[in-house]
């Protein structure tokens, strides 16, 4: 039953996970410990696009050259790409807890060197630093919560980054308003963001490794002294038995589960169309526009005839505010109505809120200008449950236990390189072909994602590991996403976790 939500969880995960957390107060300073690095993904996002209004201000060359304005977001997710990819790698050579660590620590110098940055260049190094760290905490603090956490609320807890995610943002947003006013707006924008990884760093020395991670390492005293702490006293021991079978099956068929590339992961059926679906869904998750509503959503604001940009800040808090209710939302429904029907409703609502979004006109106020705030918060409300979180939590619990921590790498690298593609060509794209073609290819890849979906995403959703990998190993797509499943055991397979 290892990395797995056992069956007959069709409850509120949110009630259950509040009764347990009640309980056991440990299991929830791990998740939110673990989950700033959720926060400092979220703040980043949200940041620069207030901060970008007053450094165009300060620096006119910004202002001028719109490829400075793009390199300037963009080159965090450029470093994020090769934090998540690196990522990988250091979790399962060092651990979560230490890639969590060295992540905090290249974010804290980034947001140093940015809010000292003279100019635009030494602007951009520090946004290099801070991507880092973000690509680095991306997709470890969701590994480390699934891995740490009770099976039972396993998806409401990594929910919880989500939301983290999203509250960052909203964050972001406010310390923004709280600045215009201040002399340096822009640096205290950027600067203040070294305190949460701060924070984290800290909290992160006081807390354990991954239980499951230090099983890997055979340093099986060690785990169990930790899955006492997470799991009930009448559960631990089968789960303790459970993670040794997995760890034994693994060494079995592998010779070694210290042995992970690439070839091995292709020629692995299970692993190869866990990977389809979940690179696929971290790469819909960008092309479908989200970074540019948050990146941009200021800007958005102000070419939409909000010119000032104090009010063009406050509009967008309440953008951010949608994205953080909708996470509380996902944390709700995320192990009640599953995962692929959040993600299939939240992609119908993403295309139809960019139909209204055609109508946006670009320049001085128009009678259309009020549409484009119309169509922002209809996108946020469709995007946060279902294309904003479940990604992520498909993610941490797609994969067999042996191959967690690089596939979980791969997918967050692929998320990045879509978030840079997007967050380089908007500004571009919107100057050579206008705003309401733009959210057009954006609408049509949104249909294109839900079929996506339908055919490709397995329901996780109160399935066992083991029962994801038959249904992975089988090829059995369920494209009645409205109907219980039922899943048969392969002939002369014993699955692996």
């Amino acid at each position: 039953m290892e990395g797995g939500v056992h069956p007959g969880t069709d409850v509120s995960a949110f009630r259950e996970c509040f009764s347990l957390t009640w309980k056991n107060p440990y299991v929830l300073r791990l998740a939110f410990s673990a989950g700033i690095g959720g926060l400092l993904f979220g703040y980043d996002t949200g940041v620069i696009s207030g901060a970008l209004l007053y450094i165009r201000d300060d620096f006119k060359n910004v202002d001028r050259e719109t490829v400075l304005q793009e390199s300037i977001v963009s080159m965090a997710v450029a470093g994020a790409i090769i934090g998540a990819a690196v990522g990988g790698w250091l979790n399962d050579r060092f651990g979560r807890r230490r890639a969590i660590l060295i992540a905090d620590f290249l974010f804290f110098i980034g947001a140093v060197i940015m809010a000292s940055a003279p100019g635009a260049p030494l602007l951009i190094v520090g946004r290099v630093f801070v991507g880092l760290g973000v690509g680095m905490a991306s997709m470890t603090s969701p590994l480390y919560i699934s891995e740490a956490s009770p099976a039972k609320i396993r998806g409401a807890l990594v929910s919880t980054n989500g939301f983290l995610i999203t509250g960052g943002q909203f964050l972001s947003y406010l310390i923004n308003l709280a600045f215009t006013k201040a002399p340096g707006t822009w640096r205290w924008m950027l600067g203040i963001a070294g305190l949460p990884a701060l924070l984290q760093f800290f909290l992160m020395m006081s807390l354990p490794e991954s239980p499951r991670w230090l099983f890997r390492k055979g340093r099986e005293e060690e785990a169990k002294a930790i899955l006492r702490k997470i799991y009930p006293a009448h559960e631990v021991e089968q789960e303790i038995q459970d993670l040794r079978e997995s760890i034994e099956a693994e060494i079995r068929e592998e010779g070694s589960s210290e042995k992970i590339n690439i070839i091995k992961l292709l020629k692995t059926k299970t692993v190869r169309r866990g990977l389809t679906a979940g690179v696929g869904l971290q790469v819909f998750q960008q092309f479908v526009g989200i970074n540019t509503v948050m990146y941009y959503s200021p800007t958005i604001v102000q070419l939409a005839g909000f010119a000032s940009n104090q009010t063009a800040l406050l509009l967008s808090l309440v953008t951010a505010g949608l994205n953080a209710l909708g996470s509380i939302v996902s944390i709700y429904f995320i192990d009640r109505t599953g995962r692929k029907k959040l993600l299939i409703i939240s992609l119908i609502g993403v295309a139809a809120s960019l139909g209204v979004l055609l109508w946006y006109t670009r320049g001085c106020p128009s009678k259309y200008g009020w549409l484009a705030l119309v169509g922002l918060a209809l996108y946020i409300i469709f995007f946060s449950p279902g294309m904003g979180t479940a990604p992520w939590i498909v993610n941490s619990e797609i994969y067999p236990l042996r191959f967690r921590g690089v596939c979980g790498g791969i997918a967050a690298t692929a998320n990045w390189i879509s978030n840079l593609i997007v967050a380089q060509s908007f500004l571009s794209l919107t100057e050579a072909i206008g705003t309401s073609w733009t959210f057009l290819i954006f609408g049509v890849i949104s249909v294109v994602a839900l079929f996506f979906v339908i055919i490709y995403v397995p329901e996780t959703k109160g399935l066992p590991i083991e029962e994801i990998e038959k249904m992975l190993e089988g090829r059995a797509l369920h494209y009645k996403f409205w109907e219980k499943q039922h899943y048969d055991e392969p002939k002369g397979k014993n699955p692996a976790v």
